[in-house]
């Protein structure tokens, strides 16, 4: 018995109480690039593209009536996730770390959209669900504009589609710069 209790007790340390290892994630910040360095996983032979950006959008919210009126507040980041991002070292140049970035950039602009969203959402009965599908809807455009973005510019081969992408971009993150 006592052999049993201890051996439950060291079962629930080690799966609740042992330390769980935060995945490494840069966030996005105004004039920070990303290097090759970076970029830390092992290539995947198995594509034909040269690199791949793991990127993406996290929010988290509270709501409080605690001033005697709701009050939402959030935070939403757009992270790049070095473990799960990668380089064929053979065609690392310059040119394809900036197309690798603007995928990150554009996880910034969607990152912007939705903290827009979240400003401007009347608190509701149904929070939690006006949230989630507040953001499932902007990181479902924000997957579908990183599929065009790839499509478009044939993961980067396409120099003159390429250019017309950082031109966009920049201007929609400078549209929402209030937002950043």
């Amino acid at each position: 018995m006592r052999i049993e209790l201890f051996s439950i007790f060291y079962l629930i340390f080690i799966v609740v109480g042992y330390p769980q290892q935060e995945q490494l994630k840069i966030e996005w910040r105004e004039g920070v690039l990303l290097s090759w360095g970076d970029f830390q996983a092992e290539p995947d032979s198995s594509l034909s593209y040269s690199a791949n950006t793991n990127s993406g959008i996290t929010y988290s919210w509270n709501y409080s009536t605690s001033s005697g009126k709701p009050v939402l507040k959030h935070e939403v980041h757009a992270f790049f996730y070095p473990e799960k991002s990668w380089v064929k070292k053979e065609d690392a140049d310059e040119y394809l770390l900036a197309h690798e970035q603007l995928h990150f950039d554009i996880s910034e602009l969607y990152a912007r959209k939705l903290r827009q969203a979240l400003n401007s959402y009347e608190i509701g009965r149904t929070i939690r669900q006006d949230l989630k599908r507040i953001y499932n809807q902007i990181e479902k455009e924000r997957a579908a504009l990183q599929d065009q973005f790839d499509k478009e510019t044939m993961h980067s081969e396409n120099r003159e589609a390429e250019m017309r992408w950082r031109s966009f971009v920049a201007k929609e993150l400078d549209k929402l710069a209030a937002f950043q």
